[in-house]
């Protein structure tokens, strides 16, 4: 799963289920401490960086463009609206995004050739390390120090750095969505991805038991049944898929069935797959999921229940299906977030968790060490430009910043009550792309949405300012506001108060402690191979799911294997098996 979902996504799950992210998680907002504004339109603040404000202001800076190379981002060039006014406000600074899922990966070469990938760098842990080598990335120790938002992280900065491969003792990088929880802590009530249905539509097929992937077949034709079309007339399917994120963040295999894979306690790494007894097997072993799943997508298709466009629309076109009631299965956490109004959510048709007896639900804890990005500095930034990002990078991972981030625009996204406590409003603003106030710019909310697409700190840490977490999902005000008939009814039909907690009743979660290791990256015959087999795994995949038949469909899998093992696919399974089970062992050390 691409980052292009956390994209205008993270934060559609933080932002829009009241709200974060990533796929994509971004919305920024106006701290506040005790009730009063933490900083002000004009590039003032009230506190210093002690106090989850800011000390600096725009206002006496010349304007500076600032190049982000961005691996997370779904968005090409200058920072707009309302999150560009934020930043010019107080840095006067342009947010200039380089992003390779718009630009293609011959960005990432091109720039990286001419020694200047970007002056700040976003990346996966193993091409920042190799970047590191490269020279591209700026040692930062001699200065991180002097910014107490960034310090308040130290030990997780610390620890990705000492494990970091040609970091000799420098400080380098910035972990991506690091908490202030624990490294074995999970504290969200909804597992990143788990399949939820319409609350309505599944109450008017009579609520059935789901025992296994076929009675959720019988599910969902029952529910297409009864919902053929939107309230526009439009045609609505139980699955919309899009292949656009195929291959994005170092997965092998289309991402669609990449991630429904962790519904049975299974982890893709590369070429292989992580079991939940801690050991591997081939992708392409029939008796584990990716099989399973791609199976499960195929007997979808044949029974006319997946969307025909799935094989050639992008993620805008099935996010825009999903706000306008065109979907009926939603896989992600933060995908409810473009339908789960507040609204929705009292008159009961509203996305929600919906178990099937068979499945044990695989996720990662709390990103403690953070999610397996990182951010860094360029090497090639002058003194002046380099103060100005430091300043920045504290800023984003002060409460201010985060709350920007993850929360929205005091009172548009959010009021503060008297005591101190964020109460969330507008929570369709990203669907609908609301209208911002003017003194943040005008416009539309989602339009000025943080391009970034990525965060120092997590959402679900929490705010000092509030002692609730940045993720308006988990206030008390949004809990108050959905303990709505439809989530009373949900707890009564399952006999638990949130997902997780059914989960955990049940024995069905398997959590992944949060480990920082340093991963081998691929050298160049590697490397090779695996653009050619995930190349052909997604090939072959997309006409698997179209397959007519069970005879095509196994025809198709046993001719993929066939092929992979003439690209050097046994060489590859060894390399990745070899790779992960250093995280594996550091994983069950964490235990």
């Amino acid at each position: 799963m691409k980052s292009k979902k956390l994209g205008s996504l993270l934060l559609a799950g933080a932002l829009l289920v009241s709200a974060l992210t990533g796929c994509g998680g971004d919305g920024s907002t106006e701290g506040t401490t005790g009730g009063t504004t933490g900083g002000t339109t004009d590039g003032t603040t009230t506190g210093g960086t002690g106090d989850g404000g800011s000390s600096t202001s725009g206002a006496d800076k010349e304007l500076m463009t600032i190049d982000i190379y961005d691996v997370a981002a779904n968005y090409q060039g200058n920072q707009t609206g309302w999150f560009d006014k934020v930043v010019k406000d107080r840095f006067n600074l342009q947010l200039n995004i380089i992003a390779p899922q718009v630009a293609g990966d011959a960005i990432y070469q091109t720039r990286s050739a001419d020694g200047n990938l970007g002056d700040i760098v976003i990346l996966d842990s193993t091409d920042f390390a190799d970047c590191l080598a490269a020279g591209l990335i700026k040692d930062i120790s001699g200065e991180i120090g002097n910014y107490e938002n960034l310090m308040d992280y130290k030990d997780q900065i610390d620890t990705f750095n000492n494990g970091l491969s040609g970091a000799n003792g420098g400080t380098y990088g910035i972990p991506c969505q690091m908490t202030n929880t624990s490294p074995t802590t999970y504290s969200q009530d909804v597992i990143y991805s788990s399949p939820m249905l319409r609350w309505d539509l599944y109450k008017q097929i009579g609520e059935p038991d789901i025992k296994d992937l076929d009675d959720l077949l019988d599910v969902l034709e029952k529910i297409k049944e009864v919902h053929p079309t939107n309230e526009a007339g439009d045609p609505a399917y139980p699955l919309s898929l899009w292949p656009d994120w195929d291959g994005g963040d170092g997965m092998i295999g289309i991402a669609n069935v990449v991630q429904l894979t962790t519904w049975y306690g299974e982890k893709i790494k590369g070429s292989v797959i992580l079991k939940p007894d801690n050991t591997f097997t081939p992708l392409t072993d029939k008796n584990a999921t990716y099989y399973k799943i791609l199976k499960f997508l195929n007997d979808a298709q044949r029974r006319g229940i997946v969307d025909p466009d799935s094989g050639t629309q992008t993620w805008d076109n099935v996010c825009a299906k999903i706000s306008a009631g065109q979907v009926d299965l939603l896989w992600y956490s933060w995908e409810v977030g473009f339908w789960n109004s507040l609204d929705r959510q009292k008159n009961g048709t509203a996305f929600i968790f919906i178990p099937v007896q068979d499945q044990t639900y695989y996720t990662d804890s709390d990103t403690y060490y953070g999610s397996g990005r990182v951010f860094g500095v360029g090497s090639k930034v002058d003194d002046e430009k380099y103060k100005r990002i430091m300043e920045f990078l504290d800023w984003y991972a002060s409460p201010e910043g985060l709350v920007f981030q993850h929360a929205g625009i005091k009172d548009f996204n959010y009021t503060v009550g008297e005591d101190g406590k964020y109460t969330p409003i507008n929570d369709n603003a990203l669907m609908d792309n609301l209208p911002v106030p003017e003194e943040y710019g005008g416009a539309g909310y989602n339009d000025g949405n943080n391009a970034i697409n990525q965060w120092i700190v997590d959402a679900t840490s929490t705010n000092p300012l509030t002692g609730e977490t940045y993720a308006s999902t988990y206030w008390s005000s949004y809990k108050e506001a959905t303990m709505t008939e439809m989530k009373k009814e949900w707890q009564e039909r399952f006999g638990a108060e949130e997902p997780v907690d059914y989960m955990e009743k049940n024995n069905v979660l398997l959590v992944s402690p949060n480990v920082s290791v340093s991963l081998p990256s691929d050298d160049p015959d590697t490397a090779v191979i695996r653009n050619q087999v995930n190349e052909s795994v997604c090939d072959y995949s997309w006409k698997m799911i179209f397959a007519k038949d069970d005879a095509e469909f196994d025809a198709l899998w046993d001719e993929m294997t066939t092929t992979l093992d003439g690209l050097g696919f046994q060489d590859l399974v060894k390399f990745d098996t070899a790779k992960h089970q250093i995280e594996v062992d550091a994983k069950k050390a964490a235990q």
